[in-house]
């Protein structure tokens, strides 16, 4: 079993390796594209490295378009990459793919050299993918709360340089220079995409589509409308800015009066698991029948009646503004 777990580790470090070459390619391929000058290399004494990793960087490559093509045969809406996007992951889905799966046979690999137990290693694999894929939902979160937070003064930055006579992109420009992250990125792929050629509303129904943000709709909208009928944008800009701040205030006092049914939540799910722990630690012996049999029926119905009283408490209070 030792000798299978250490292959396993092997293995997965070699697919790291790959993985970091492969990449190191790609950035090297569009540092020749882009006319940039690459890293100096010694010349005679790593030819031989420098072949071993070409094919390691070709291995990791097959493997990365393999994975690819199979999430999106499994992945017709692209979610996955929608998702990667969104919470700005500098990886493919295939790529995000094979790390997730070495990382999930890494940690079952370890968890079966720890315990000896099949179903303690799955169980950590499967532990992984959930973990993972809360962790991107939590950075798409984080990145559309700060966005959302943004959006006010950065309307007010445009509408001002607007109204002092700058066109729109520079307008833009000058407000992504003044902001931070994610605001500064989004627009600023925005006018990326414009100098590109691209057509501005087309570009600012794309970012309103990746990002998937209520008030980034309706700026959108407005905007279209805007071009349509005619009018001063500057005005416009104001005008959403206030609307904006003021459902921000809404959704603060929403939060606030439905802070307690939340915390009744949180308290009434976690009573259940730190009494049970603390019984288990006093009395060991007094637990031990639910760990088989009927019991083992028991404790999962109770921890599925947790988890469906919980979601059932946080559902009456989530207040759509």
């Amino acid at each position: 079993m030792t000798v299978v777990v250490l292959v396993v580790l092997v293995g997965l470090g070699l697919i790291a390796a790959a993985l970091f070459l492969h990449r190191k390619d790609q950035d090297a391929d569009l540092a020749g594209v882009l006319g940039m000058a690459p890293w100096a290399r010694a010349e005679d004494d790593e030819d031989d490295d420098e072949e071993r990793e070409e094919s390691l960087s070709a291995m990791a490559g097959r493997a990365v378009d393999l994975a690819g093509q199979a999430v999106d045969r499994m992945d017709g809406k692209r979610s996955l990459s929608d998702l990667l996007e969104r919470a700005k992951v500098p990886l493919r889905p295939g790529e995000f793919v094979i790390i997730l799966i070495a990382g999930a046979l890494g940690i079952a690999a370890l968890l079966m050299m720890a315990w000896g137990s099949v179903l303690i290693a799955a169980a950590g694999a499967v532990g992984v993918v959930l973990v993972t894929a809360r962790v991107l939902r939590w950075r798409v979160k984080r990145r559309t709360k700060a966005f959302t937070a943004q959006l006010p003064d950065a309307l007010s930055l445009v509408a001002s340089s607007l109204s002092a006579g700058h066109t729109f992109l520079r307008a833009v420009q000058m407000m992504c220079e003044e902001s931070a992250p994610p605001m500064s990125e989004e627009f600023g792929r925005l006018v990326a995409e414009t100098r590109l050629g691209d057509n501005v509303t087309e570009a600012l129904e794309r970012m309103a589509q990746r990002l998937q943000i209520r008030d980034l709709d309706m700026v959108v909208q407005a905007i279209r409308i805007q071009q349509t009928v005619g009018g001063k944008l500057a005005d416009l800009f104001h005008t959403l800015s206030d609307v904006i701040r003021a459902r921000d205030e809404v959704k603060r006092e929403v939060q606030i009066l439905t802070a307690e049914g939340r915390m009744s939540a949180y308290v009434l799910a976690g009573l259940v698991p730190v009494l049970f722990f603390m019984m288990r630690l006093v009395n060991p012996d007094y637990v031990e029948p639910l760990y088989s049999g009927t019991g083992l029926f028991l404790l999962i119905g109770c921890a599925l009646s947790v988890v469906a009283g919980l979601f059932v408490i946080l559902r009456m209070v989530k207040i759509e503004v």
